[in-house]
C-alpha cells in the first residue's frame, strides 16, 4: 500500500514538473501571438477593401514582393551596403563615446570641455545637419557613416559617463588603500563597475544607429535599403516601401536580441543576468 502511495505521488511531481515546463515553453511564445493577431486582422482588412492595397500592401503582398526582391538580389544586395554603413558608423561611435565617456567621467576638467558641447550636439535635429555633412563630406559613403556615428555616440557617452560617476567611492577609497595604479584601477574597478550602464547604451545606440541610416540613407544614396524605398515612392509602390520598413524593424530586433545575449554572458555575475541567461 505505501508503495503505491508513493508512487502515485512521485508520479504526481512529475506530471505537475512537466505541466510547469509546458506552461514556461508556452510563455516564451505568448508574446508573439498580438502580433500575429495584428497581421491576421490587417489581411482581413485589406481583402475585404476595407483598407485600400494602393496605400497601405496587405501582409501576402509584403511576403511576395519580398520573395521577389531577394530572388532577384535587389534585397540583398541593399542589404549588404546597410549592413557596412551601419557597422562602421556604429564601430566609430563606440570607440568615440567610450573615450569622452571616460576623459568626461575620470576627470573635472575633462567633464568641463567635452560634456557640455556633446549636450548641445545631442539635441541637434539629424535632418538638419544632413545639408552641412553633404557640404563637408560630398555625397559619397562618408557622410552616411557619420551621420550614423554622430546619433550613435550620445547614447554610449551619456550611459558610460552615468556608470563611471556611480562608482562607489568606498571602493575607490579601497584602491589608494592597495596602492593600485591609475591604470588598474580604471582596468579592474571603473570598467567591470560601469559596464551594466555601458551595455544599456549600446543597445540604445545601436537603436539610434537604424534610425539614422534611414535619415542617412534617403539623401543622396544610390543603394541600400533606404534608396529602395526613395525609388519604390516614385513609382507608388507601397509594398516595397513595407519591405524595407520590414527589413529595419527586423534588424534592429536581431541587433538588440545580440546585445541582450552580450549582456546576459558579460555579466552572469548579476543574480538578472544569471536569471535572463536561463
Amino acid at each position: 500500500m505505501s508503495e503505491t502511495l508513493i508512487s502515485l505521488a512521485s508520479r504526481g511531481r512529475s506530471q505537475g514538473a512537466s505541466g510547469r515546463i509546458a506552461l514556461r515553453e508556452l510563455g516564451r511564445f505568448r508574446r508573439y501571438l498580438s502580433p500575429l493577431l495584428l497581421v491576421a486582422v490587417w489581411q482581413a482588412a485589406c481583402a475585404s477593401g476595407f483598407v485600400s492595397t494602393r496605400l497601405v500592401a496587405s501582409p501576402w503582398q509584403i511576403a511576395q514582393t519580398a520573395a521577389s526582391l531577394i530572388a532577384d538580389g535587389t534585397l540583398t544586395s541593399n542589404l549588404g551596403v546597410s549592413l557596412l554603413r551601419a557597422g562602421a558608423g556604429f564601430g566609430i561611435a563606440a570607440v568615440v563615446g567610450v573615450t569622452l565617456a571616460l576623459f568626461s567621467g575620470l576627470s573635472r576638467v575633462g567633464e568641463d570641455l567635452v560634456d557640455a558641447p556633446l549636450q548641445i550636439m545631442r539635441t541637434l535635429p539629424a535632418l538638419a545637419l544632413v545639408p552641412l555633412f553633404i557640404l563637408w563630406f560630398g555625397i559619397g559613403e562618408t557622410p552616411k557613416v557619420l551621420l550614423v556615428a554622430l546619433g550613435a555616440t550620445f547614447p554610449i557617452y551619456l550611459n558610460l559617463h552615468k556608470g563611471v560617476r556611480s562608482i562607489d567611492p568606498k571602493l575607490l577609497e579601497m584602491t589608494r588603500t592597495l596602492g593600485l595604479s591609475r591604470l588598474d584601477t580604471i582596468r579592474n574597478v571603473i570598467l567591470p563597475g560601469a559596464l551594466p550602464d555601458l551595455l544599456i547604451g549600446i543597445r540604445y545606440a545601436v537603436g539610434v544607429s537604424w534610425l539614422m541610416l534611414v535619415v542617412a540613407e534617403q539623401v543622396n544614396a544610390e543603394s541600400g535599403i533606404g534608396h529602395m524605398m526613395m525609388d519604390a515612392e516614385d513609382f507608388l509602390r507601397t509594398d516595397i516601401i513595407m519591405v524595407g520598413l520590414l527589413v529595419y524593424g527586423v534588424l534592429g530586433l536581431l541587433s538588440d536580441q545580440i546585445v541582450r545575449f552580450l549582456e546576459a554572458k558579460l555579466l552572469v555575475w548579476r543574480p538578472l543576468a544569471r536569471g535572463a541567461a536561463r
